[in-house]
């Protein structure tokens, strides 16, 4: 059974001419230098990488690990606080602000997402939400992060798990959409 109110998406009517994310120069070189240097399998030195990220406007801390393939979309709205590992093949997605604390672990091919778009209306419009990744989560392979979610300090993303809503610290949460199977407890070692 077919439900309609009537109105139809029209993508003719898409308009994100608000969104300004920087200079078309900017973006270009950026383009250019992040395929070459941080989006490939070449290998390339982490501190390298790293000081590209920080010419484009990324914050970057120390100890910072950065794998093959990872692709960030505007440096200039990334910070990244010490000891975080970010994997072979993830994608940062961040067409706003992307916070990553100290002593994240975001696994291979983890997807951080700020953008989506409003299916209510006719012209699928654009819509942004920040994220904040907390001191000591985990994002697992495959995972998924959306538009406004933040994940409180040493929340786990299970493998290919898809975060709708704000994880709570030290939650370990599993599927699509993400919820909470189990409290973290991390050990001291002796």
């Amino acid at each position: 059974m077919e439900k309609t109110s009537g109105t139809r998406t029209d993508l003719a009517r898409y308009d994100n001419s608000w969104y300004d994310p920087g200079p078309f120069w900017k973006r270009t070189l950026w383009y250019l230098a992040g395929r070459l240097l941080v989006n490939t399998y070449l290998p390339v030195p982490n501190g390298l990488k790293i000081g590209v990220l920080r010419i484009f406007g990324a914050r970057i801390g120390a100890g910072v690990t950065l794998k093959p393939k990872v692709n960030i979309k505007y440096p200039w709205f990334l910070s990244v606080e010490n000891n975080t590992w970010i994997g072979e093949n993830v994608w940062i997605d961040n067409l706003i602000q992307v916070s990553i604390g100290r002593n994240v672990c975001l696994s291979q091919g983890a997807m951080l997402l700020t953008g989506n778009h409003d299916y209510t209306r006719p012209g699928f419009d654009l819509m942004l939400g920040k994220i904040q990744l907390h001191d000591g989560v985990w994002i697992g392979a495959q995972a998924v992060v959306c538009p406004g979610v933040t994940c409180h300090n040493h929340a786990v993303l299970t493998v290919k798990s898809v975060a709708t809503r704000s994880l709570e610290a030290y939650g370990i949460y599993q599927g699509n959409p993400a919820v909470l199977i189990k409290t973290r407890n991390i050990k001291e070692l002796p």
